[in-house]
């Protein structure tokens, strides 16, 4: 719906007119470059996270990939670690922690995550660093997009576009070498990859190249998740990037010569800086918007205009709601930064962290799984003699080969028969063991008897095992 001069409404002509003014047509957002404490922070988390994620696959631990989530052999090796589908607890404790922790840095200073650790966020940052280097800066950018296709705009496009596809294809392959061996998959690359390794490869791949270089800023605002409850995760004393009206206002602009405070006015030049480099395009002035990533990137571009200008820095800042209209210092910001709410967290997280990192210190090398052989309970093999049958699953979680032995107690005088003993066990390996309990017939009463197996290493006593069962008296 339009208006007049007048301000009289004046209907749509049609309901497809109407239909079409639901919808925001995207507008292309040209980023600035931008340097400052911030800027570098960033970087700094991009060159971090990228070389774990692309050196990780690289390491070798044990003749092994150190880092290698088999799931056709159903193992997870982590370094020194191996990890069983026994061992989906630890799973389960992480993503505790991973939550826990998103609570608590939102909790304090809002979308840090997001900002600077969100493979989005990185993706789309080293996907234009390469679009600076091959069109330039924002304004060489939009020109660019604008002029007449030509041999040197075709040029320019083609080589971009050919290097984020060669980022997003080899970030494919990394992320489908922590599931199969790296090494191999290199060689096998590019005529003879497997069906599903290709799929993966070029799956994740093209899901890099689509977000990084066409979606960017559209996934942050409409398909992640987090935009859109982050507000309850905040309050009036989380730490967020604030734009310091009462010192910015009246905004407009001056020359440099102008005293602010004699012309009435605030210390915003209204230069759009804010604007220009943020990854989203929104305007920090018009307040807290769920489409901030909280990247700072305004407050850096802020800060070297207010250096230009000799105003003093922060007029973009991170401060909290409360610090803002009560004007708390530093100090008292920080206090109320750790608060009961945040306490509470960070005492959680510190506890199931700490839990879990002992629970990983004890953990033993060995489990082992009974099961009973429901073909064949309870029978009796000569007379006065019942025998059960049992399969024992003895995983060796360790890299070295061990040996066991297999005992049994809880009944009196029940033996294990027909098992070579000492049982041996491959480093990162399970082995079946079909194992035949004898006991006398008068040694327990009809029906279940409680009993236990007893597994242990020969050599380390304290490698050991004791499993609950049960065996069977004919009634």
């Amino acid at each position: 719906m339009t208006t007049t001069d007048n301000a009289v409404p004046i209907l749509p002509q049609s309901i497809s007119d109407a239909e079409v003014g639901l919808f925001e047509i995207r507008k292309k957002i040209y980023p600035r470059a931008v340097t400052g404490w911030f800027a570098n922070a960033s970087w700094t988390m991009v060159f971090v996270t990228q070389i774990v994620y692309y050196g990780l696959p690289w390491l070798a631990w044990n003749d092994r990939q150190a880092v290698l989530f088999d799931i056709a052999a159903r193992r997870f090796y982590i370094f020194g670690a191996v990890f069983w589908p026994q061992d989906v607890i630890y799973l389960a404790v992480l993503l505790i922690i991973a939550a826990l922790s998103l609570f608590l840095f939102t909790a304090m200073a809002g979308r840090l995550w997001c900002g600077f650790a969100c493979p989005q966020t990185v993706y789309t940052q080293i996907f234009l660093w390469v679009e600076r280097k091959i069109e330039g800066d924002r304004t060489a950018r939009i020109r660019l997009d604008r002029e007449p296709v030509s041999v040197r705009k075709i040029g320019k496009k083609a080589a971009k576009h050919a290097i984020w596809l060669a980022i997003s294809l080899w970030t494919g392959v990394t992320f489908v070498g922590y599931f199969t061996p790296f090494r191999p998959l290199q060689a096998a690359i590019p005529g003879n990859l497997g069906g599903w390794e290709s799929f993966w490869v070029l799956f994740y791949g093209l899901a890099t190249y689509g977000n990084a270089g066409y979606l960017r800023e559209q996934v942050c605002k409409y398909m992640c998740p987090y935009a859109r409850f982050q507000s309850v995760m905040f309050d009036k004393d989380t730490l967020v990037i604030t734009y310091d009206t009462a010192r910015g206002e009246p905004r407009g602009p001056r020359s440099r010569k102008v005293d602010p405070k004699a012309a009435g006015l605030g210390y915003c030049v209204d230069c759009l800086i804010c604007v220009q480099v943020c990854p989203t395009g929104i305007d920090i002035r018009k307040g807290l918007q769920y489409e901030c990533i909280g990247c700072a990137a305004c407050i850096d571009g802020c800060d070297q205009v207010m250096d230009k200008r000799g105003y003093p820095r922060g007029l973009i800042r991170y401060a909290t709601e409360n610090a803002l209209t009560s004007g708390y210092d530093g100090a008292t910001i920080w206090q109320r930064v750790f608060r009961a709410r945040t306490l509470v967290y960070l005492a959680l997280l510190a506890t199931i962290a700490t839990a879990a990192g002992v629970s990983l210190y004890l953990r033993e090398s060995l489990k082992v799984d009974v099961i009973r052989d429901r073909g064949a309970l309870a029978r009796e093999t000569e007379p006065g003699i019942i025998e059960n049958v049992y399969r024992l699953q003895i995983m060796n979680t360790g890299e070295v080969p061990q040996r066991f032995s297999i005992a049994a107690d809880g009944v009196p005088g029940i033996a294990v028969v027909g098992v070579l003993q000492p049982v041996t066990v491959a480093g990162a390996s399970s082995r079946l063991v079909p194992v035949r309990l004898q006991a006398p017939a008068e040694a327990g009463k009809p029906g279940a008897n409680r009993i236990e197996f007893v597994v242990e290493a020969l050599g380390d006593a304290k490698l050991s095992r004791r499993e609950k069962s049960t065996f069977l008296f004919p009634r």
